[in-house]
């Protein structure tokens, strides 16, 4: 059977990789965007002088031939699904018995007058990385929109090379539509203590181009405020990349409709990762979820129902989490955190006094059964949060053993214990943390 995968994203080389573990299987991946895998979390860090691009290649080359993966550079432009044939732009014809659809994401645009001059990017695609190296050594300042976790990478990459940049955010605070109002604040602050132009609640009006009508040399914002510069970041979100799929019979929304086994409308079509539309997400889960490690779990799933287990596998995402930072304030969540705390809800919010930290546990009013976790500055572990919500552990019980969850280094302070006192202090209780930061306790807890 020749497998096809087109993508080389988390979730097409991680579908590859089982697929090769599971059976011997013809597999051909391709992609248009890099001759090999590579991290696009990690894309920032070659800009910042971090990385080399070859350090963010989690395969040596000698992997893909060892593992009989072929590769193919090619940009495909069209799918016949009744001849289960790709067609490339460059006149290649790819066959297929089974297909798996990991185009992955492009990034928004809203139809801003001058959003296609040159000088005017996003921030997903390597070609993206290589547009702002471009740019950059006559860039004086850079205007980056979109208050998201892409525009804040953007913001970062550019401040380290010394290039000014404002930031438009249309929201009061910074991702105040995902952050609690506390920790959204707190990044603002940031932001700005690290000279970074930030103008809340401001909105791209349009991009002016320069005397030959052809690069960005300012915006102008909804205020009327025109803004010199000679990039702009447009980080406003990412969405499906499948424009070329659309008016096919291959059924899409936003995304490519999948069901729980990642099986498309169209038999032996499969697809993953942030391409992929659920039919029916799991309870307080979205459709489309364009993050690193469901694109991973994706992949690992739609392998194993590509191959035909006798047993379908279905998508289990699991409790969400994510992570992320803001300049040199490390964010993680587990569970669930809205901006907005749900009435059912109550929240314990302990903030460092210097601004840079805080820990917040989220809890059901009525059982006591802790929801969430939101981290700024303070690392906890994965693995102990996640038991502690999927056994639905009291708040009482997390709180006197919440040393368990750091996973600080060995010489930080630790904080939980003022976690405990404000939790006394709001209850009337009187708890003691009983569990401070080990190994050794978190394998007994774990096992």
């Amino acid at each position: 059977m020749k497998i096809v995968i087109l993508g080389n994203g988390i979730a097409g080389i991680t579908a590859a990789r089982h697929i090769r573990k599971m059976s011997d299987h013809e597999i051909v991946v391709v992609s248009d965007e890099s001759d090999y895998f590579f991290s696009r979390t990690a894309l920032m860090y070659i800009y910042m002088g971090h990385l080399r691009f070859k350090d963010t290649q989690p395969y040596e080359p000698w992997f893909w031939e060892k593992n009989r993966i072929q590769r193919l550079r090619a940009r495909v432009e069209r799918v016949d699904f009744q001849e289960k044939k790709l067609h490339s732009t460059a006149g290649e014809t790819i066959t297929y018995d089974k297909l798996l659809l990991a185009v992955g994401s492009k990034s928004n645009k809203f139809g801003w007058p001058g959003q296609d001059l040159e000088g005017v990017h996003g921030l997903y695609h390597l070609q993206d990385l290589e547009a702002m190296e471009r740019h950059t050594p006559s860039l004086e300042r850079a205007v980056v929109v979109g208050g998201g976790l892409i525009g804040v990478e953007m913001a970062e990459m550019f401040h380290s090379r010394g290039i000014a940049v404002t930031f438009l955010v249309r929201e009061p605070d910074f991702w105040s539509i995902v952050l609690p109002p506390e920790e959204s604040r707190m990044v603002s602050r940031h932001l700005r203590a690290h000279h970074i132009d930030l103008r809340l609640q401001t909105e791209l009006k349009e991009i002016m181009p320069d005397t030959s009508g052809k690069k960005c040399a300012a915006v102008v914002t909804n205020t009327g405020e025109t803004i010199g510069c000679g990039f702009v970041g447009l980080t406003v979100g990412v969405s499906p990349n499948i424009g070329f799929l659309k008016n096919t019979e291959l059924e899409t929304q936003r995304g490519i409709l999948v069901n729980e086994f990642l099986e498309t409308n169209i038999p032996d079509v499969f697809a993953a990762g942030d391409c992929a539309e659920l039919r029916q997400p799991s309870p307080g889960r979205r459709a489309i979820e364009a993050v690193w490690y469901t694109g991973r779990m994706m992949g690992e799933t739609a392998a194993h129902n590509i191959i035909g287990e006798s047993r379908p596998q279905f998508y289990n995402p699991g409790i969400w989490f994510n992570s992320a930072k803001f300049f040199d304030i490390e964010y993680q969540v587990y569970g669930d955190i809205q901006a907005k705390l749900p009435d059912e809800q109550a929240t314990l919010y302990w903030e460092h006094p210097d601004g840079h930290k805080s820990i917040r546990l989220n809890y059901d009013k009525s059982s006591g059964r802790v929801v969430g976790f939101n981290l700024m500055g303070v690392r906890y572990r994965h693995e102990v949060c996640d038991k502690w919500l999927r056994t639905h552990a009291h708040i009482e019980e997390v709180l006197q053993h919440l040393g368990l969850a750091n996973f600080d280094p060995e010489f930080y302070p630790q904080h939980e214990a003022e976690l405990v006192r404000l939790y006394n202090r709001q209850t009337g209780r009187d708890l003691q943390l009983k569990q401070r930061r080990g190994l050794k306790g978190v394998l007994a807890f774990l096992k």
